[in-house]
């Protein structure tokens, strides 16, 4: 992985677009490299594959976004982004990183427990979806004290 570029979000959001129903906007990303959050991009042979979006504060951080190309996923490319993704936060000293995942979205929640990710809250009502609203599990990893915490 490397950092995302400003000429990288037409691709990003292009693989957002075919992978989320409710995506993020051209703003969101472009606020977010704005801002300077942890914006990364995997790349192989010149074509973006994936991204990932980190917004770190203090001694914690939180995965805004996490994308794969729809021809690349089921394949190890998201697994291997948000390892990653924890070794960079790792890195900055982080003690724990958060998330929040639709709990209709059962793939998402497997690949992040099984990275050490747990269950810490629901907030109600987060997500927009076809019906109005969904709600969002919230989710943590602890860094500190060995792999997973």
């Amino acid at each position: 992985m490397r950092a995302m570029a400003r000429d990288d979000v037409d691709a990003v959001l292009a693989i957002e677009q075919a992978a989320q129903r409710f995506p993020w906007t051209r703003g969101n990303f472009s606020d977010a490299l704005a801002s300077n959050y942890v914006c990364c991009v995997d790349e192989e042979g010149g074509e973006i594959r994936g991204y990932a979006v980190m917004m770190p504060a203090a001694d914690e951080a939180e995965l805004l976004n996490i994308g794969v190309a729809v021809a690349q996923q089921r394949k190890g490319l998201g697994r291997a982004m948000l390892g990653e993704m924890l070794e960079n936060a790792r890195g900055r000293n982080m003690r724990r990183v958060f998330l929040e995942v639709r709990p209709s979205n059962a793939a998402a929640i497997a690949l992040y427990r099984s990275a050490g990710f747990k269950e810490i809250g629901v907030r109600r009502g987060y997500y927009r979806n076809a019906g109005g609203s969904e709600d969002a599990l919230m989710m943590a990893c602890e860094l500190v004290g060995g792999e997973n915490g």
